[in-house]
C-alpha cells in the first residue's frame, strides 16, 4: 500500500508560505494603523463638536488615542524586529523610533494643552511610523528573503559577498 505524500507537502508549503508572509502582513497592518492614527489626529480638531450629535463621542476620548498609539507601537516593533532579523538594517527601526517619539511627544503636548503644534506633531509621528513600515518592506524586498521563500538571509548573503574597496 502506497501513501501519497502530496497533500502533506502542499499543506506544509501553505503553512510555510503563511509564516514567511507574517512580516509583510504586519507591515501592512502597522502602516494602516499608523495612517488611521494620523488621519484621526488630523481630522479630530475639525469634527470634535459634531461627534456627540452622531453618537461617536468615544472617538475624541484620549484613551482611544493612546490605544491607537499602543497598537501602532506593538505592531511596528514586532514587524520591524522580524524584518531586522532578516535584512539586518537599522534604518527602519530608526525611522520607527523617530516616529513613535514624535507621536508620543505630540500626544503629551496635546494632553497638557501645550500649544497648537501638538496636532502637527501627532500627524507627523503617525506618518513617520507608516514610513518605517514602508522602509522595512523595501529592505525586505531588496534583501529577497523576507516573505519570499528564500532560505538565505541577507546576513548570509552579506557574509559571502566580496568587500568593496573604495
Amino acid at each position: 500500500m502506497t501513501v501519497d505524500a502530496t497533500p502533506r507537502l502542499i499543506k506544509a508549503s501553505v503553512v510555510s508560505e503563511r509564516r514567511q508572509n507574517v512580516p509583510e502582513r504586519l507591515d501592512r497592518a502597522g502602516a494602516t494603523a499608523s495612517l488611521a492614527c494620523a488621519v484621526h489626529c488630523a481630522v479630530m480638531p475639525l469634527v470634535i463638536t459634531f461627534l456627540p450629535l452622531v453618537g461617536l463621542a468615544f472617538l475624541s476620548d484620549p484613551r482611544l488615542e493612546w490605544v491607537l498609539f499602543a497598537v501602532s507601537a506593538a505592531i511596528g516593533i514586532t514587524s520591524l524586529r522580524l524584518g531586522f532579523l532578516e535584512h539586518r538594517s537599522w534604518r527602519a527601526l530608526a525611522v520607527l523610533i523617530i516616529g513613535l517619539g514624535t507621536l508620543a511627544t505630540g500626544r503629551v503636548a496635546e494632553a497638557r494643552a501645550l500649544g497648537w503644534w501638538a496636532v502637527p506633531l501627532v500627524v507627523a509621528g503617525g506618518l513617520t511610523v507608516a514610513l518605517a513600515h514602508r522602509v522595512n518592506r523595501r529592505l525586505c524586498q531588496s534583501c529577497g528573503s523576507c516573505g519570499r521563500g528564500d532560505d538565505r538571509s541577507c546576513l548570509t548573503v552579506a557574509a559571502t559577498a566580496q568587500p568593496h574597496d573604495p
